[in-house]
């Protein structure tokens, strides 16, 4: 094997790569598919888990870490706007609402900003 190829084995501190690459752009393209490729991304995250070292096994803790903590806020800002929908009722909830709906859309556009970034730093072999 030449110098000039890809080292495929195993035990090589790329191993895994591929799998974060094709995560991150999962991750990116989220949004447009209304969060179902997201789904798939962690998947794909969590199954290249076991076989990836080095840089890639960080990109891959990192997407994984980012899944859940952006699910983890979306669950509560959800209730969040179930609770204050139901206030809406008597107006004092509609504030509550809002601002819900806010911070939904920004930790939406905050998930597609980190995992663009995440994607940049993979290909520029830079830590997530």
């Amino acid at each position: 094997m030449t110098d000039a190829q890809p080292r495929l084995d195993s035990g090589h501190e790329s191993e895994g790569k591929p799998a974060a690459i094709i995560a991150w752009a999962l991750y990116i393209l989220s949004i447009p598919s209304a969060n179902l490729l997201v789904i798939v991304g962690l998947i794909v995250a969590y199954a290249g888990r076991g076989t990836a070292t080095g840089l890639a096994r960080a990109h891959i803790e990192a997407q994984i870490v980012l899944f859940w903590s952006v699910f983890w806020w979306t669950l509560g800002l959800w209730i969040v706007v179930a609770i204050s929908t139901l206030l809406s009722t008597i107006l004092i909830g509609i504030p509550f609402l809002l601002l819900a709906l806010l911070l939904l859309f920004i930790l939406h556009i905050w998930f597609t900003v980190k995992a663009v970034l995440g994607l940049i730093n993979l290909l520029s072999d830079k830590a997530p």
